[in-house]
């Protein structure tokens, strides 16, 4: 076959292309004759104006595939005639696409229907700049109808997820291509983000509401969980939204972290921390609407669900509504008020609250996760400890938990680490496990808290408790390193790829733990000294009589240890020395010598003797 007849009007015609086209897709998944079957394929997008051939195959053909490819077929001729077709073709494709998506929604075959929801916004996008408002206006009317529920469960899901194709298409980083400048796509991304964007957040969390009491009110699964979990999937794909509107008046209100997510904690960080800036003008949907009161309210609802039919702690709707809180600690900048900070911290701690349980008590959860439950709380309640930690000094991170419990935040994430890495060695694995990643997620916590350690003297960076919390943590981390280090003494195992893997991991995670132990310097500094002294005293005590060579591995151990603590890299051949020590220890020359770290500096191994 060369080719198809573009406006095909031929009944029998018709018909006798749908049949080539299915014949083709058919053969192709069975493996017959393929190339083919893929020239006869491409031959009907490559036509010209396929378009009343492709919707008699999307509308009569019983073959799902056939109608993916009538539908791929109207996106690739449409994109590439676009400029040559007249305003009442382009409008009536627009128009085809979006209503057979919604007339279809019941259909078995979604992916044909995503398929068909993603064209409809490709062809709406290339149309943008010429659509006057009247006509957005109107095809908007119909997706909000869809979304509002009054045409079914299945029609609403099917509105939610052409608004998901079509932020995504606007959405730079995730468009599909379409042969245009970049400046078409910029244009096209700020006009939706300045006209719509905020109306679709609106509309989402509305059609979330509407269904939230049947799914509360049912123990089995019920239609509506589909429809809630797309919208919560959408309100996180928008929040994600790179927001440009905003953000000149936003990032001076970010307080120390005005700048968002630093470079320079950016260099110690292992995962990645979306800061969420929509601006003042979503205040009213996003704080003032008490939608974040719902989203904790309906996932603690799901909770006691996760034994019935159909739910578990990570079936799609608690994954989304998890992923959508944690989202939400990372909002920020001028979408609160200017009040010193009391809305913000308010969010913050209505958050904490609803994910504490998620992580505490945190002997008595991760017992739960060794016995077999999903770790997937836990790693989410880390993750929302590392975006509160993104925007927010450590004074007031520090302050949120302590107004409903006895210790604040900084004590319990000490608590909490330590617990995870009491894990991590008694599971003594290689593989990464749950622990591993809860362990480096509150690694990048502690980071995010502790990177201007560097510029700020620590007293004025974090409060007693805080300083105290450190030192107790480095303590523990300390020594459950050296029991590590003992435990894989005689282990000589281990390909060079992975171990060079595991060295650049290891040097990302003493930076990390160095900050930690500048936190508490008058404690950490003297714990270090005391127990390197004691190795070497041990090791030469032991020479020629027992095997050292598990004090040998833990001198190394505490070698790499407090290289990263009293020293930073610097730009030159000289490892410099941390503004944090510098300024925690005042001595005059005279007594220069008895400066803790000069004293642990020049312990024998430390010297090279």
């Amino acid at each position: 076959m060369q080719g198809f007849t573009g406006n095909n009007t031929d009944l029998a015609e018709l018909h006798s292309t749908m049949r080539a086209i299915e014949l083709a897709s058919t053969s192709i998944q069975m493996q017959i004759n393929p190339a083919a079957s893929e020239a006869i394929i491409l031959s009907l997008g490559q036509s010209s104006q396929p378009y009343k051939t492709c919707q008699f195959i999307l509308e009569n053909s019983l073959v799902a595939t056939a109608r993916f490819q009538a539908a791929a077929a109207i996106r690739e001729a449409a994109i590439r005639e676009w400029s040559f077709l007249n305003a009442d073709d382009k409008r009536s494709l627009i128009s085809f696409c979006l209503c057979y998506a919604m007339q279809h929604a019941s259909s078995p075959d979604g992916y044909v229907q995503a398929k068909v929801s993603s064209v409809a916004a490709q062809l709406m996008k290339r149309g943008w700049l010429e659509m006057v408002a009247a006509e957005k206006e109107t095809l908007f009317y119909q997706v909000n109808q869809a979304i509002v529920g009054i045409h079914g469960v299945d029609v609403q899901f099917a509105g939610i997820k052409f608004l998901e194709s079509l932020v995504s298409e606007f959405s730079p980083s995730t468009s599909s291509a379409m042969g245009l400048p970049r400046e078409f796509h910029e244009q096209c991304r700020r006009l939706l983000e300045r006209d719509f964007l905020k109306t679709f957040y609106q509309w989402t969390s509305e059609a979330a509401s509407s269904v939230t009491n049947r799914i509360i009110e049912s123990d089995s699964f019920v239609p509506e969980v589909k429809v809630c979990t797309a919208a919560l999937d959408l309100m996180l794909q928008i929040l994600n939204w790179d927001f440009r509107s905003n953000t000149s008046d936003t990032k001076v209100n970010v307080n120390v972290f005005s700048s968002g997510v630093r470079q320079d904690v950016d260099s110690l960080k292992r995962y990645e921390c979306h800061l969420v800036q929509p601006g003042s003008d979503w205040r009213d949907v996003l704080i003032l609407s008490g939608h974040i009161g719902w989203l904790l309210s309906l996932y603690a609802a799901l909770r006691p669900k996760f034994s019935c039919e159909g739910y578990w702690l990570d079936c799609p709707i608690a994954v989304s509504a998890r992923k959508l809180i944690v989202q939400f600690s990372s909002l920020t900048g001028t979408v609160f008020l200017s009040d010193d900070g009391k809305m913000h911290e308010r969010h913050l701690l209505q958050l904490l609250s609803g994910i504490l349980e998620w992580v505490d008590p945190p002997d008595v959860v991760s017992k739960a996760i060794e016995n077999g439950k999903s770790e997937s709380e836990m790693l989410d309640g880390c993750r929302t400890f590392l975006a509160i930690a993104n925007v927010t000094t450590p004074y007031v991170f520090d302050g949120l938990l302590k107004s409903i419990r006895p210790i604040g935040t900084l004590t319990f994430l000490s608590i909490l680490m330590s617990e995870v890495i009491k894990v991590l060695i008694t599971s003594n694995t290689e593989e990464e496990t749950w622990s591993w990643e809860a362990r480096d997620i509150l690694l990048d916590t502690w980071t995010a808290l502790l990177m201007p350690i560097n510029t700020i003297t620590v007293n004025t960076l974090l409060p007693p408790e805080g300083i105290k919390a450190a030192a107790n943590l480095f303590g523990f981390i300390v020594e459950c390193e050296l029991r590590m280090a003992s435990a894989s003494a005689f282990n000589d195992e281990g390909d060079s790829d992975y171990l060079r893997a595991s060295v650049s991991a290891m040097d990302e995670r003493l930076s990390s733990y160095a900050l930690i132990a500048r936190a508490s310097i008058d404690v950490t500094i003297p714990l270090l000294t005391s127990v390197f002294s004691e190795r070497v005293t041990r090791l030469n005590q032991g020479r020629g009589i027992i095997d050292l060579t598990e004090t040998l591995e833990e001198l190394y151990s505490l070698l790499l240890i407090i290289g990263h603590v009293i020293a930073d890299e610097g730009e030159g051949e000289m490892p410099l020395v941390p503004n944090a020590i510098q300024t925690q220890f005042v001595v005059n020359s005279v007594e220069a010598d008895k400066h803790p770290v000069i004293l642990l500096s020049r312990l024998p191994c430390v010297c090279g003797i």
